[in-house]
């Protein structure tokens, strides 16, 4: 599977929300190459392998509202 380049909305309101996000990015390990966070205008960025619905998944784990906007390959 190629590695792409994935962007998420997710509903985040402070630092706290968007560390949450990296803590769970973070334990998928090398199945991730990037995590950028964008907490002002609520978007997740994610440089990965996994599939939309993969990633959508571990990042519903935060407990807040995910929308997957839309993949491109690197």
């Amino acid at each position: 599977m190629s590695v792409q380049i994935h962007e998420f909305n997710v509903e985040m309101t402070c630092e706290g929300c968007s560390g949450a996000a990296k803590r769970v990015l973070g334990k998928l390990g090398d199945k991730i190459s990037n995590v950028d966070i964008d907490l002002e205008n609520k978007k997740v960025i994610v440089t990965s392998a996994l599939t939309p619905e993969e990633l959508t998944e571990v990042l519903k784990k935060t407990g807040k509202e995910v929308t997957h906007i839309g993949s491109k390959s690197t």
